[in-house]
């Protein structure tokens, strides 16, 4: 059975989306006590490669690896072999890869963690990307239904391959809960408190809303990496969360 959160450092998901080691380990040793997750993204991984990781591993953090992986299936599969051997137990695949995609990722990671004397993966689908609206999705990409269903249908799929979970937008994030069950994790980015700007991202929320939608876990970024003071923006989000867990309770 799913963990139930009830530290606001838990539920906060930090992306690292800088471009050095030297950015990322700042990062980290400053707000380690208030965050609960490092999301290690494309920029960074893309810079430093498995050096970051190692680097990050030393500090005895968890890393989500946002590495969206999306190819054939045994392609991501393997792939996802060689991420477990690295000792990444959390990390991110492309929902439309398809069924066959996802289920021979999940049996395969989950063999090389089990070799490895490592914990269960967390693997997480992606459905719709918070950049992604339904004016996008409809007259770029072609995909005539609605963007609610369209998440949720991808939510089951992701489900029914054996994943732990997916990333979604807020906005659906309770068509999940309803459709997938309390046990299924929903990671959330998108996330923009109150005094945070909107940036490029369409479908976004605040802490509280995405607390109240069900989300176990919230991706935040530049709201608080580009901070004059992190710790204080961290803070103000933890109030947030804090008050909403409350309320959910």
């Amino acid at each position: 059975m799913k963990q139930i959160i009830k530290n606001p450092k838990d539920k906060i998901v930090l992306a690292l989306d800088v471009s050095t080691k030297e950015e990322a380990l700042k990062l980290v040793r400053e707000l380690k006590d208030y965050v609960g997750v490092f999301k290690v993204g494309l920029q960074l991984f893309m810079s430093e490669g498995y050096d970051v990781i190692r680097i990050l591993q030393d500090e005895n953090i968890e890393i989500f690896f946002d590495v969206k992986l999306h190819d054939i299936p045994n392609t991501v599969s393997q792939a996802s072999i060689n991420i477990i051997k690295h000792g990444i137990t959390f990390f991110n695949i492309h929902t439309v890869g398809s069924h066959a995609m996802m289920s021979k990722t999940v049996e395969l990671a989950e063999k090389t963690a089990e070799e490895h004397n490592l914990p269960k993966p967390v693997i997480l689908g992606v459905t719709v990307l918070s950049s992604i609206n339904q004016q996008v999705l409809t007259n770029e990409l072609e995909v005539n239904i609605n963007i609610d269903d369209y998440v949720v249908n991808l939510a089951k799929l992701s489900q029914k391959s054996g994943l732990t979970g997916v990333v979604a937008s807020v906005l659906e994030a309770a068509k999940i809960r309803k459709a997938c069950g309390k046990d299924f994790v929903i990671l959330c980015p998108g996330i923009r408190p109150s005094f945070a700007t909107k940036n490029d991202q369409q479908r976004i929320a605040t802490p509280a809303d995405a607390i109240k939608a069900g989300a176990d876990y919230l991706v935040i970024g530049r709201a608080v990496t580009a901070a004059t003071d992190k710790v204080y923006a961290m803070k103000q989000i933890h109030d947030e969360i804090q008050e909403a867990l409350a309320v959910r309770a």
